[in-house]
Formats: structure tokens, sequence, C-alpha cells
């Protein structure tokens, strides 16, 4: 199999009510050429494989959690858990653990990894449904470094909590109701 540049990644953030909107997303996803998702869904530690195993049942696109020095690579879905960031030199994943953090995944820290690469790379980061504000800084970080955002309006999200920081805080954020999300994402991801 030939190798292919990663040129697009779409980084997916979601709490409350985000699991079922994800399998949305995966399921609808062309196969993937020069894109990658990388998805940081709120989850009680030891439920992120198996929500992997579902999301891998609903697509011919390789799903994987996100190992420790693990590669970013094209043609892939990774799931986010702990505290995984991303090695803006070598391209990395690095996951750890901490008691302290108050989200399984932390989507901040995942997300403003990746800001060093929104300037290279076509980036789509989208926040979904759930409580609080988890996302909202990197979101911000990444939208003033080139990347486009996209989030639930009021109506789509299962709980407005991180659509409505987003769409409060995050500047010329798009708005959209799930169906659009699902196409968009889609659509950016075909080659």
């Amino acid at each position: 199999m030939k190798s292919v540049t990663l040129r697009k990644i779409v980084l997916i953030g979601a709490s409350t009510g985000g699991p079922g909107q994800i399998q949305k997303i995966i399921k609808s996803l062309p196969i993937l050429q020069d894109a990658s998702v990388v998805i940081a869904q709120h989850m009680v530690e030891g439920f992120l494989e198996s929500f992997a195993s579902r999301l891998q049942e609903s697509t011919k696109n390789r799903v994987s959690v996100i190992q420790n020095n693990q590669n970013l690579e094209s043609s892939m879905i990774y799931v986010a858990e702990g505290i995984s960031s991303l090695k803006m030199q070598t391209r990395v994943f690095e996951t750890l653990k901490s008691p302290h953090n108050m989200y399984n995944p932390d989507i901040n820290s995942l997300f403003n990894s990746f800001a060093g690469l929104a300037k290279e790379t076509d980036m789509l980061c989208v926040i979904l449904t759930g409580i609080g504000d988890d996302g909202i800084e990197a979101c911000i970080n990444l939208r003033n470094s080139g990347a486009n955002c996209i989030t639930e309006s009021q109506e789509s999200a299962i709980v407005d909590g991180m659509p409505n920081r987003a769409r409060e805080f995050v500047p010329d954020i798009g708005v959209y109701e799930m169906d659009e999300i699902v196409k968009k994402i889609s659509e950016f991801c075909d080659v």
C-alpha cells in the first residue's frame, strides 16, 4: 500500500450525548485517503476501548484508541484517552493518565497540541454536545491559527453547554444542525 500524505485533520470534542452523534459522523465518512479524524469523547476510563470497537463496526476506516508513542498517520480514526497530546516535531502522540484531571480525555490538551499544524494542514475543529467548556480555549487557539471551527446549534445539541460556549467565545465559528455537521465532515474528508 502506497503511503499517503496527511493533508486534512478533523478534531472532534464531545461530552454528554456525544457517542451517538460521533457514531453518525463515523458511519457517514468516505474511505479516508489523506485525512484523519481525532476524537475526544468524555467517557469513564475503561469504556473508550469498547466505544472504539463500536465505531470500528460502523466504518471501513481503521479505528484506534491512541497509544503512547503512536504515530499520527493518514487514513485513521483515533480515539483519545487521558491527557493525550501530539508532539509537533515528531508527530507522535503522548498519552498520560492523571488522577487530578477533570476530564477523560482532556479536549483542551489534545486540541491545543494540534495548533502548530493548523498553518500547514487543513483542519476542521468540531465541538459537539456536552456539559461545561472543555475544548473551548483550544478551539479559540486553533481558530486563531487558521483552523476552521464548527459547532452544533442550540436546537441540535443534546446538551448545549459546550456548543453554547463555543458559539459565545470562538471567533467566526460555524453553527449547524447535526445532519449538516455530518455532511460537512464527510465532504471535508472526501478526496
